[in-house]
């Protein structure tokens, strides 16, 4: 389903990219996104829970469900920040954090998304932009499970501690320099 909540002009879209705190803290800055959920996605429990994810067993990726008004910002444009905020050269893992779970993964819910999605990639291997290949996976969105409550908007709620201090800070840092014109208001 491409529709979010009661409204039908909202759209979901969701994102793999390491550690869900990271990638949560990123979109949420973003004008036109109306809410981000951190996540499990792609896996084959049902109900998984953070330690049942992080064993590695489940097939899970961290993932954000972008709820967004396609009005206001466009799928395009979140594959840009997407592909902008992470390294997608690397095999299961962004900077410390290694395991499938922290895998980069574009879970698209329609073929409209999975096209515009090979199409970007495409676009970037033709590019060269890194020095290794892109390593991204591009699959069909089957199902979402909302991580526990203590994972949502973590960045924004403990921008003191160690791992948002040294590692999603200067990452929402570099992310608003590159994307000023696309921020929300504040």
């Amino acid at each position: 389903m491409n529709y979010a909540g009661e409204e039908n002009s909202l759209r979901l879209a969701t994102f793999g990219a390491g550690c869900f705190w990271c990638v949560e803290a990123v979109f949420q800055n973003l004008a036109g996104v109306e809410k981000v959920v951190s996540g499990y996605a792609g896996g084959a429990a049902d109900n998984p829970i953070y330690e049942m994810v992080c064993s590695g067993l489940t097939g899970h990726a961290e993932a954000c469900q972008v709820t967004f008004d396609p009005r206001r910002i466009t799928y395009a444009e979140l594959l840009e920040v997407f592909w902008k905020t992470h390294d997608p050269t690397t095999l299961n893992r962004q900077g410390n954090d290694v395991g499938t779970q922290y895998r980069s993964v574009i879970f698209c819910h329609d073929a409209e998304q999975q096209r515009l999605a090979e199409s970007y990639r495409a676009k970037l291997d033709a590019e060269h932009i890194w020095h290794q290949p892109i390593v991204t996976e591009i699959v069909p969105y089957v199902r979402f499970w909302p991580a526990e409550d203590y994972h949502q908007s973590y960045y924004r709620d403990n921008p003191g501690k160690e791992y948002c201090a040294l590692v999603i800070t200067p990452k929402i840092e570099k992310f608003r320099k590159a994307f000023k014109d696309r921020l929300k208001q504040e």
